[in-house]
C-alpha cells in the first residue's frame, strides 16, 4: 500500500520561502506513469493544483504560481519537495501531496495534509 506524508513548518513569515516535503512509502517515486503532485486548500476556496513532478523528473506548474514555485525530488529518500518563494498570507492553506496516475487528475493516493500559516 502506498502512503504519502507531508512535513514542514506550520508557520512561515511573509516574504520567506514556504518549503514542504512529501515522503512516500510503498512505491518508488520513479515508477512509470505516476506524477507526484502538490495541491492546496485555502480558507473559503476550492482545491488548487500547484504543480507536479513526474516519474522521469519533469515538472509542471500552475500558471498562476509558476513564477514562485519549484518542485524537486530526492530519489534516494523517496521524497519530493515544494518550494514557494515570497510567501504571502494568501498562501495560507492546507497543503497536500498526492499521486496522479498519468498526470490527468486521477489522484489515487493522498497525504493527510499539513496546515501552513503565513503570518508575522
Amino acid at each position: 500500500q502506498v502512503h504519502a506524508q507531508e512535513s514542514g513548518p506550520g508557520l512561515v513569515k511573509p516574504s520567506q520561502t514556504l518549503s514542504l516535503t512529501c515522503t512516500v512509502s510503498g512505491d518508488s517515486i520513479t515508477t512509470d506513469y505516476y506524477y507526484w503532485t502538490w495541491i492546496r486548500l485555502r480558507p473559503g476556496k476550492g482545491l488548487e493544483w500547484i504543480g507536479n513532478i513526474g516519474y522521469s523528473g519533469g515538472t509542471r506548474f500552475s500558471p498562476s504560481l509558476k513564477s514562485r514555485t519549484s518542485i524537486s525530488r530526492d530519489t534516494s529518500k523517496n521524497q519530493f519537495t515544494l518550494q514557494l518563494t515570497n510567501a504571502t498570507p494568501e498562501d495560507t492553506a492546507v497543503y497536500y501531496c498526492a499521486r496522479d496516475y498519468l498526470g490527468i487528475g486521477y489522484f489515487e493516493v493522498w497525504g493527510q495534509g499539513t496546515r501552513v500559516t503565513v503570518s508575522q
